[in-house]
């Protein structure tokens, strides 16, 4: 079952934490969340699985950015999320989806007990200007039925800042 929007007005600041929370940004059954001021892009166009890839971070500035097409960005998310006894997940607004834009390639699907900022595996279609601040995504959330586990660790638990890819960590573990 999903959450309606007064269902997760109700829950704020219990199993749904969104800070900072705007009214004004909640829709019938999910919250647009907005783009931070930055985006990470990998500095190599060939990129290793098994091995840490340089970034580069660009600031978004006013008058707004230039996405390409056949480059990948990463985004964030201005808002910080914590989810308890529920399942987040993340989805691109249709307004944007019309543009072209994705933001997310596979990972819109979030733990019970994430908290953090949402990081954007951001892609076009055709060369397109983006802006800070936007509303570019919505949370929404699944309740869950049977026993909990709560997601408590992992590589990207309690973000900060945009988050590339650590999967090279797992093939450290495995040596």
């Amino acid at each position: 079952m999903i959450l309606s929007g007064p269902e997760i007005k109700r829950r704020l600041n219990q199993d749904i934490v969104i800070d900072p929370f705007d009214e004004s940004q909640l829709n019938p059954n999910s919250y647009n969340l907005r783009l931070w001021d930055e985006l990470v892009v990998y500095r190599e166009r060939v990129l290793d699985m098994s091995a840490h890839n340089p970034t580069q971070t660009i600031a978004i500035p006013k008058e707004g950015i230039i996405l390409e097409p056949g480059r990948l960005y990463l985004g964030r998310t201005l808002e910080r999320t914590v989810t308890r006894n529920l399942v987040p997940m993340l989805e691109g607004r249709s307004s944007i989806g019309r543009l072209g834009l994705s933001v997310h390639a596979s990972a819109g699907f979030g733990d019970v007990g994430f908290e953090g900022y949402w990081t954007l595996q951001i892609s076009t279609v055709q060369p397109i200007r983006i802006f800070k601040h936007i509303k570019i995504c919505q949370i929404f959330y699944h309740q869950v039925k049977g026993d909990l586990i709560s997601y408590d660790g992992g590589k990207y638990q309690g973000n900060h800042d945009i988050q590339a890819s650590m999967l090279y960590r797992e093939f450290k573990a495995k040596l």
